[in-house]
């Protein structure tokens, strides 16, 4: 046997012994999920037997809590005997989950049949049961599930655990999405189904509408929000930071190049950036703007759009889209330029840090408002 081959085979092995131990890890980290979901159920269960519920609960975590520090030291506080009970509160209705280390996490059925809510603002903003007797992500440790407890929504929490999952985020990337509104950002502009999926399979990406987000947030430049911003440094700061621009445009994007010049009868013009999305197999051109939008800037981009799909696309790649980012656009200016037929160029706000989470319900308000009432009235007509 040659070197290389020894090589070889001791690659494979190693391979080998470290997917065993990882899921190993997992199956671990599973039982200890599941352990704490049943300490929380007998903590609620005890709770309800007792005639003074809310002195009789503090009393019981209490005296628990000595008792288990006692016989298994650190991780049994009251501080965490409380996360558990409300752990089991939060996600009660997986009565039924099987703990048994040898099974994998599945996605909830395509012909799952659960209710779906009447309104944009029920999915974005009141609990449910929609993930009802399904077990617990194994890819996510108790921090994340910690995390994803802070989330009010039964519907975005079922989108992070989803996401967190697919995606491998670690705890500080989930906070990050959270904090920013990722569910309440990709639900805008979207019908109840659309919503309604979003929360049962996670973001899933086959149209162009699936990659847009509205805003786009770019808190980890650093940079305070300036009238004298210019195009090109915030350019350039993105690309400093490709890493956490990439995590916040989403999945499947692959950076391809900046400032590509096209040359038209001798005049010449500037994409700002480009990327390839890897599964719609298309182009994705991007505009960077520190003004508010307007009619010449999408005029530009339309331009674009057009010359990379005559002379840069091939025949396999699929339509290229045209992603604007400005301060500030006219929703109804954008609606009757490019028609309601545009499937291609897309035009979002972007903002410096990371709003407060009142100020992004309010931006998403009105549309939730707007996008209800079209839904109840389609429901009239049918």
């Amino acid at each position: 046997m040659n070197e290389i081959e020894k090589n070889n085979i001791f690659h494979r092995i190693t391979g080998i012994i470290e997917t065993a131990k990882t899921n190993v890890v997992r199956s671990i980290n599973h039982e200890m999920i599941f352990s704490y979901w049943l300490i929380g159920k007998e903590i609620v269960e005890e709770e309800q037997s007792g005639l003074d519920k809310a002195v009789y609960g503090k009393k019981l975590i209490k005296n628990l809590s000595d008792k288990l520090t006692k016989k298994y030291g650190k991780g049994y506080s009251a501080t965490n005997l409380e996360y558990f009970r409300k752990f089991y509160l939060i996600y009660k209705s997986r009565n039924s989950i099987s703990h048994s280390p040898s099974e994998e996490f599945i996605n909830l059925p395509n012909n799952r049949t659960i209710e779906i809510p009447h309104s944009v603002g029920e999915v974005l903003n009141n609990g449910g049961n929609l993930l009802e007797n399904q077990p617990f992500n194994k890819k996510l440790s108790w921090t994340h599930y910690r995390t994803i407890m802070r989330v009010d929504s039964d519907y975005a929490r079922a989108f992070y655990e989803i996401e967190a999952g697919k995606n491998n985020w670690s705890t500080r990337e989930l906070e990050r999405q959270i904090a920013s509104l990722l569910f309440e950002r990709l639900a805008k502009g979207k019908n109840i189904e659309q919503l309604y999926n979003l929360s049962l399979n996670g973001q899933e990406i086959s149209t162009p509408e699936d990659l847009i987000k509205d805003p786009y947030l770019f808190e980890f430049l650093n940079i305070p929000e300036s009238s004298k911003l210019i195009e090109s440094d915030l350019e350039q700061q993105l690309i400093t930071h490709l890493q956490q621009f990439l995590l916040e445009l989403g999945k499947g994007f692959a950076f391809i190049g900046r400032q590509q010049r096209l040359t038209l009868d001798g005049d010449h013009f500037y994409v700002d950036l480009i990327f390839y999305h890897v599964q719609l197999k298309c182009y994705v051109l991007i505009d960077l703007k520190t003004k508010k939008l307007s009619h010449a800037d999408l005029g530009q981009m339309q331009l674009y759009v057009n010359y990379y799909d005559n002379e840069i696309k091939q025949e396999d790649d699929s339509l290229t889209i045209g992603l604007i980012l400005c301060t500030d656009k006219n929703d109804t200016v954008v609606k009757y330029l490019l028609g309601e037929e545009n499937k291609q160029i897309f035009a979002s706000k972007y903002k410096l840090y990371l709003p407060d989470e009142k100020e992004l319900e309010l931006e998403l308000k009105h549309e939730i408002k707007l996008l209800s009432n079209k839904y109840t009235s389609k429901t009239d007509k049918d």
